[in-house]
């Protein structure tokens, strides 16, 4: 699963996504964190919109914005079942959001080692997520959201590696996670194709398109080192 991502700037995206520039300036923090404010385009009737919402997905039936379960991250096998998601999946609510890079940890140490992911060709990553529009009840203030897809790595041989592994299961059984880019030519289909369309899209990228390392993280020494599980 991602818990923190890092976003190109408002030019970056309308130019990248071809979004226009009709948007206000940028009013989110380039490291997002769940239940962040972040961007995501979606299909417009004009073309696509930049919009900004919570970086966790507030389901039709909620009580509350704040939510006592994590949405932030969606597994793709389970759009049809899972109650959170199914209605924006069947509905077409589906958005691309946009990465500079992507951070996930890797325990092939023993220890949380966060590495940082960020593709190969220096272009931004487009990741496939769903998006959801949500009312309060109680005020009427409407509020924009989306999660971010994953799908099972145990078979990737890089984002197999990431993750604490479980102990109990096998190398082939672990549900490692992997979110799931979306290719500049396959974006329209991605916003606004049918669901069919939009499910052979759900796939693992390839190796040779990540460029993947740890993160470096200044150290203090002494007391007062900084480790990097401090930092997240």
């Amino acid at each position: 699963m991602c818990n923190r991502y890092v976003t190109p700037s408002r030019a970056e995206i309308e130019r990248f996504w071809h979004i226009g520039n009709r948007n206000q300036p940028r009013w989110w923090e380039a490291a997002v964190h769940p239940r962040a404010a972040g961007p995501f385009v979606r299909a417009h009737d004009i073309g696509r919109d930049l919009v900004v919402g919570q970086w966790a997905l507030i389901p039709h039936f909620a009580k509350s914005a704040k939510l006592p379960y994590q949405t932030n991250n969606a597994r793709s096998e389970e759009l049809t079942s899972k109650a959170s998601y199914r209605q924006p999946w069947q509905l077409g609510q589906r958005c691309i959001i946009p990465a500079m890079s992507f951070d996930e940890p890797c325990w092939e140490t023993g220890r949380n080692v966060w590495w940082q992911f960020r593709r190969s060709d220096g272009a931004p990553w487009g990741l496939a997520g769903l998006w959801n529009t949500w009312t309060d009840p109680a005020t009427g203030e409407v509020l924009e959201s989306y999660t971010m897809l994953t799908i099972n790595a145990d078979a990737h041989p890089l984002m197999r590696r990431m993750h604490k592994p479980d102990p109990t299961k096998s190398a082939t059984a672990q549900d490692k996670r992997s979110v799931i880019p979306i290719g500049v030519s396959d974006v329209d289909c991605w916003l606004t194709g049918s669901v069919e369309e939009a499910s052979s899209l759900l796939r693992l990228a390839p190796e040779d398109i990540f460029d993947a390392k740890p993160v470096e993280v200044p150290s203090l020494g002494g007391a007062n080192a900084i480790t990097q599980q401090a930092l997240w």
